[in-house]
């Protein structure tokens, strides 16, 4: 009996896990450049002779890789990225990989993000511009060209998510294993003019938010009458004697 408790406590805890996340993502749906998070979940054998009792992981978490809508703004400073590939930007905690463009130049002309962090280039330094040398026309390849002239260009990094990561401000993510700078990729680039939505389905995000909420609740009720059982059966035993 005491077993089925810890294998619906180990339910509970993961389900809590997926609750998080879910609301997370929810409350990121809009937010530009988002890739939701997703969990993986496997049972556990504990080792209990005679017999082996699976027990519920508490997850492994997973950025999705599902690219958000792309929405056309027209902004000269306004960038998504086409393909599996991120933007790298400068914070202050190091270096981190976002998809949310939505970039402006700073007076001394530094390429910068909303929340005002540097944007790098394909070996990691800030990008540099005039701003008074005329129109910014960011090509394919992320080549930033004034007056037809090239004057810098925009950092693409590919990423590898398997060994963990973590969450940071500007929609950005911070992975475990260091990122890449993308080369040769036909398959990745850059498009101006456009930003990248949210790929969170704020619906479907809802509907599995209900359903777990009433799992973890149904567990919660088979908690609470497993241990109205023990109770029984140790006021019964104890009767006994």
């Amino acid at each position: 009996m005491q077993t089925g408790l810890y294998v619906a406590l180990s339910s509970q805890m993961a389900l809590e896990k997926r609750l998080n996340t879910l609301a997370d993502n929810i409350a990121n749906s809009n937010t530009v450049g988002f890739r939701a998070t997703e969990v993986k979940f496997n049972q556990v054998l504990g080792d209990t002779k005679p017999t082996k009792v699976s027990y519920v992981s508490e997850g492994d978490e997973y950025l999705s890789t599902t690219s958000g809508s792309l929405a056309r703004t027209g902004a000269t400073l306004d960038f998504a990225v086409r393909g599996d590939a991120w933007f790298s930007i400068e914070t202050p905690a190091g270096p981190a990989l976002t998809r949310d463009g939505r970039f402006s130049l700073t007076e001394a002309g530094e390429l910068v993000t909303i929340k005002g962090y540097p944007v790098l280039d394909a070996g990691g330094a800030p990008i540099q511009v005039n701003g008074a040398a005329g129109d910014i026309k960011v090509g394919a390849d992320g080549v930033i060209h004034q007056n037809d002239t090239q004057v810098a260009s925009l950092g693409l990094y590919q990423a590898d998510f398997s060994g963990g990561f973590m969450r940071y401000d500007n929609s950005a993510v911070m992975p475990a294993i260091q990122p890449e700078p993308v080369v040769d990729r036909f398959d990745v680039g850059v498009m101006q003019g456009f930003l990248e939505e949210s790929n969170v389905n704020a619906i479907q995000e809802m509907t599995q938010l209900i359903m777990v909420t009433r799992a973890f609740d149904n567990v919660t009720a088979l908690m609470r009458d497993s241990e109205g059982s023990l109770d029984e059966a140790i006021k019964t035993l104890g009767g006994a004697r």
